[in-house]
């Protein structure tokens, strides 16, 4: 980082300390935007307590720790698409995991830089943890399966019975082209009927149109030495170009739904997310591009307290080495951000963010 002191601005979670700044351009070259999927925000607070995190600590001395809260659904579909493009569902059309749509071609931070520097003269990429829900599938149609009754004629569904075949009414792929695979859990989409065949049409995924206008999209890696290891070799390729990267770690997320907010896995898995952002921030230095490269670190949801889901859990985080951000905000909040830091005027953006930036006050509006 610039070491010519001026200001260093140190928040935790909206209280904004001013103790000196290093100075910092108005358009910076670069930015990693990483993402622990799922990190609730009392949860951090603990790790920070514990001395767990020092990483995200070391990151935010001389930007900001603050707080975001969430709105909207609290989930992964509709969490990564508000901060990744600064629109409200209604404009991307991603409300939910259950009921979404491909992006606007244009509407995210990757497509945004393409346009304003050029393509030849920025590479986006994004290294995701998860397979679903933050992916680029194209549309499917999918049969519905009809429920069946067992031989006999007791009327009793076949597939509800020890060892049957699954529950009635489950989809599965048809035996046609174009039919994509199973996908568990409700389904969003239209229902038609072909030759007395009933199918769901099931939408392209949020990230199908950005794919096609970004340089690197690598999803469902799962783990995150994959996701981290993946990243940095990623960051040697393309040192030598201005560059915006979106870096996912879903392992806190995986751990909340299988062992619960309050496990010891839960809170290792945060420890893993911290672990490869230092990694990441090493590998940055190690480039020398410590001093033109913003970091921004987020969750896009939380865990509901104890348990392992997170229905209603909309308290979240930003932490940054940008000293511009200077309070707190909501999740669409973020992608402005970042773009003005970047140099984008987002007074030309159309259609108008719903979010704004956090290097500046904002009063939102009562009515």
């Amino acid at each position: 980082m610039n070491s010519k002191p001026t200001k260093i601005a140190v928040a935790v979670f909206g209280v904004v300390l001013v103790l000196g700044v290093a100075n910092r351009s108005h358009a910076q070259t670069n930015a990693i935007l990483i993402g622990w999927d799922g990190c609730q925000r009392d949860h951090l607070k603990e790790c920070i307590a514990r001395g767990e995190v020092p990483n995200l600590m070391r990151l935010t001395k001389d930007g900001a720790l603050v707080a975001i809260d969430v709105i909207r659904t609290t989930d992964t579909k509709s969490g990564w698409t508000q901060i990744l493009t600064g629109y409200e569902p209604e404009k991307t059309g991603v409300f939910s995991n259950g009921r979404f749509g491909p992006i606007p071609v244009g509407y995210t931070i990757f497509e945004r830089l393409e346009h304003h520097f050029g393509p030849d003269k920025v590479v986006t990429v994004a290294i995701i943890g998860k397979g679903e829900h933050v992916d680029a599938g194209p549309a499917e149609k999918v049969r519905v399966e009809e429920p069946q009754t067992e031989p006999g004629g007791r009327g009793r569904p076949a597939a509800t019975r020890r060892g049957g075949a699954g529950r009635p009414g489950r989809e599965r792929p048809a035996s046609v082209p174009a039919v994509g695979p199973r996908r568990p859990g409700p389904q969003p989409g239209q229902i038609i009927e072909e030759d007395g065949v009933k199918y769901r049409l099931i939408p392209a995924r949020p990230y199908f149109n950005t794919k096609q206008h970004m340089d690197v999209f690598i999803n469902g890696l799962m783990q995150n030495d994959k996701v981290g290891q993946t990243a940095l070799e990623y960051l040697e390729k393309y040192k030598d170009q201005r560059f915006f990267f979106f870096i996912h770690f879903a392992e806190p997320d995986h751990a909340g739904h299988r062992f619960g907010e309050n496990s010891k896995q839960y809170n290792d898995a945060i420890i893993s997310d911290d672990q490869w952002t230092g990694r990441i921030m090493d590998k940055v230095k190690e480039l020398g591009l410590a001093d033109k490269t913003l970091i921004y670190v987020t969750a896009d949801h939380g865990f509901d307290e104890g348990q392992s889901s997170h229905a209603d859990a909309p308290y979240v985080f930003l932490g940054t080495n940008d000293p511009k951000v200077m309070r707190r905000g909501l999740r669409v909040d973020i992608a402005p951000t970042i773009l003005e830091r970047l140099g984008v005027d987002l007074n030309k953006i159309t259609p108008p963010l719903d979010g704004h930036p956090l290097t500046a006050p904002y009063t939102p509006p009562i009515w």
